[in-house]
């Protein structure tokens, strides 16, 4: 049989990217954590890591031994949280990840509601951007999740998880003040000769892009690559592109020099959901239920 020590540490190393940081964070030394990887790979007799000077990549075989790791792990830590609740311990940590605008505009009020409530317990936060965290979950090192889906964007899978949408927040097209096409709710297909903003191949903006625009059976130009919608706003606000930002992005930002307006065609919004394990730690559900209230006050 595996051993359970060995596993939480193929499943840290994995998690802080490298052997040093997973060695900082469980307070072991560098050499130490690689001897526990080097048994639990002679034990299954494949290499579980591949090492560079940059840090370690998982190899095919460690990969599927992570999945695994982490529901153990998790489910570890679930079981010692219930033990001390029999006992009459009371929580005392609860841990968040949550992605950027999320964290400045979801999180704060609800923290502050929580805090009051249940002042004996220790949060923290973490900046989680998505499709990450889901293993952070499942293996108990995050009590809960704050994530986004883009339109085309398909989620990670949740097994072992539960996924809940609380908002679902508009993609609006933000024009420079004084843009032709404002007012006139134009779709994507009457906008191809114009200048794009928006995230790099493969992030979640660019994907519900490029999808919409292949819905409606053309293709845009992108001609400035950020995924930092304050940079974004900035750049629109100068004249020199368009782009789609979701609402609660807008509601929060100041200044003018934009105009905002819902694309013609399909509407096209991005959901946000809260992750946590299907048996989570007394404090998550109060946690949950401000995120909601939260949610009720941001949402349009």
């Amino acid at each position: 049989m595996l051993d359970a020590d060995r596993i939480r540490v193929l499943v840290e190393v994995a998690h802080a990217g490298s052997i040093t940081a997973a060695a900082e964070r469980m307070s072991f030394t560098a050499p130490a954590l690689s001897q526990q990887l080097a048994k639990l790979e002679r034990e299954l007799g494949c290499p579980l890591v591949e090492r560079s000077r940059t840090g370690v990549r998982l190899t095919r075989a460690g990969r599927v031994l992570l999945a695994y790791g982490e529901r153990v792990v998790g489910e570890l830590r679930d079981a010692e949280s219930a033990v001390r609740a029999a006992a009459g311990e009371a929580p005392a940590r609860l841990s968040l990840g949550a992605f950027a605008s999320a964290g400045k505009l979801l999180v704060p009020g609800a923290l502050a509601a929580f805090g009051q409530a249940h002042p004996q317990v220790r949060l923290s936060l973490s900046d989680v951007e998505p499709p990450d965290g889901y293993g952070l979950v499942t293996s108990g090192e995050l009590d809960l999740l704050i994530t986004h889906r883009y339109p085309g964007v398909q989620p990670p899978a949740a097994t072992g998880l539960h996924r809940e949408r609380i908002l679902v927040d508009p993609l609006l097209l933000v024009l420079p003040e004084g843009h032709t096409a404002a007012g006139t709710a134009p779709r994507l297909a009457d906008l191809t000769d114009q200048e794009w903003i928006c995230g790099a191949p493969g992030i979640s903006n660019r994907i519900a892009l490029e999808a919409a625009a292949a819905a409606e059976g053309v293709r845009v130009s992108v001609a400035y690559e950020t995924r930092d919608y304050e940079v974004m706003l900035a750049l629109i606000r100068a004249g020199v592109g368009i782009g789609l930002v979701p609402r609660m992005i807008l509601d929060a930002a100041p200044g003018s020099g934009w105009v905002a307006e819902p694309p013609g065609g399909a509407a096209l919004e991005r959901e946000i959901s809260i992750v946590h394990r299907r048996r989570p730690p007394a404090p998550v559900p109060a946690m949950v239920d401000m995120l909601r209230r939260s949610a009720r006050r941001t949402g349009p």
